[in-house]
């Protein structure tokens, strides 16, 4: 019965692909920044803005939490989103634990061969590897985690609390986002975060700030958008967000360019910096926000080019986002293994992240040929980025 209902509720749907579009981009960027030093990594958005690709990321998640599974609570299937959302948050913590012992495995074995202790202290494994006793249970709890895995654990919490998200923002979703809003305030006040392990540290994405971008994806998801139509048609906040666009770019090539640096007042300094990643600095949010404008006004769901094949690669990656991320992580560490025992020249900078591009693209397309089933097997967990059939009463 419970599986007639959930056909139901995915009869003819259909993907945004848009978001797929926007998660293709953004792992292959992870990808790329995750190479140190490589030239290819000047085409992502770190190096021209405030936010990242991690922004993105955590903001689709929380809209396609929304968008999904709020039309199944709504529809009196609570228990069943309930089961989905917590099942998706066991498989990011297996995958999580599978890449992190995989990952440790990778760099143990190549610093051992290649006698080059560099790769344990620069990925924060070598404490590991001395104390694999100690660690083992503290990687378990999410504590420990070595560098480029620390996205997984905020996306596992998240997806966890999503239940308890999704029921207040259909019974109250304004006050839902306001009470997000007071949370990531306290947060910044009070300095609130999980602790890492060794002590003394503590989580680098940190879920007390981060949750708001996930809270208001997913208030956009349940039907929060609808109230954000006025300022979609407004051009003084086309102008606003094109002007904070420049200004973080303006304001980024100072880092580069130590005569654009000298440029900048003393009193702007002080209150730009530090624009903190860990907590979600206000700055990045804003960011982030105006370039999600920016994107929503001009780039429509209809948009010819999604169903072009020229865009097929990326969307096919953004389809798969969290095997393809596992396996970015790795192709990472291969390229800069490569550029380090070998040649770091731009040729090889770009064979290298050229070859790991491809190698995704290749994986999505048979992960994509694996997972073709007939429709009326498709699982609602499944559908991420699809358009529910049922509809949330909106606030």
């Amino acid at each position: 019965m419970l599986s007639q209902n959930m056909t139901s509720l995915t009869h003819q749907v259909g993907r945004d692909l848009r978001l797929d579009l926007i998660r293709g981009i953004g792992l292959w960027m992870v990808f790329l920044d995750h190479i140190p030093d490589d030239v290819v990594a000047w085409l992502t958005l770190r190096n021209y803005g405030f936010s990242d690709a991690a922004e993105f990321f955590v903001f689709i998640s929380g809209y396609l939490a929304g968008f999904i599974y709020a039309p199944i609570m709504h529809s009196g299937q609570f228990l069943a989103a309930v089961k989905r959302l917590l099942m998706r948050a066991w498989q990011m913590y297996v995958a999580h634990i599978m890449l992190f012992l995989i990952f440790t495995a990778q760099i143990a074995r190549t610093a051992r061969r290649f006698d080059n202790p560099m790769y344990k202290d620069e990925f924060n494994v070598a404490y590991f590897l001395e104390h694999p006793d100690v660690l083992i249970g503290q990687a378990l709890t999410l504590r420990y985690k070595p560098v480029d895995l620390d996205v997984l654990p905020l996306y596992i919490s998240l997806v966890a609390a999503s239940p308890l998200i999704l029921w207040c923002l259909l019974r109250r979703p304004n006050w839902t986002l306001v009470g997000s809003i007071a949370l990531y305030i306290l947060a910044h006040i009070f300095d609130w975060n999980f602790t890492s392990y060794p002590p003394g540290t503590h989580w680098y994405f940190n879920p007390f700030a981060w949750q708001l971008m996930f809270v208001f994806g997913a208030w956009c998801g349940v039907g929060g958008i609808a109230q954000l139509k006025s300022l979609f048609r407004s051009r003084l906040a086309l102008i606003a967000a094109i002007a904070w666009i420049l200004f973080a770019f303006l304001i980024v090539m100072t880092w580069h360019s130590p005569f654009l640096g000298a440029l900048v007042p003393k009193w702007m300094i002080k209150v730009l910096y530090p624009i903190n990643k860990t907590d979600l600095d206000i700055l990045r949010l804003a960011h982030f926000m105006a370039l999600a404008y920016v994107v929503a006004r001009y780039l429509p769901q209809d948009w010819a080019a999604l169903h072009s094949k020229w865009l097929r690669p990326l969307i096919l990656c953004g389809q798969h986002s969290l095997p393809l991320f596992c396996l970015g992580v790795f192709l990472s560490f291969g390229a800069h293994w490569l550029l380090v025992q070998y040649s770091h020249s731009v040729l090889a900078q770009l064979g290298v992240s050229a070859a790991g591009v491809l190698i995704m693209v290749a994986a999505a397309w048979l992960l994509d040929q694996t997972q073709k089933v007939p429709t009326l097997f498709i699982d609602a967990a499944e559908l991420e980025g699809v358009k529910p059939a049922v509809e949330v009463r909106r606030a």
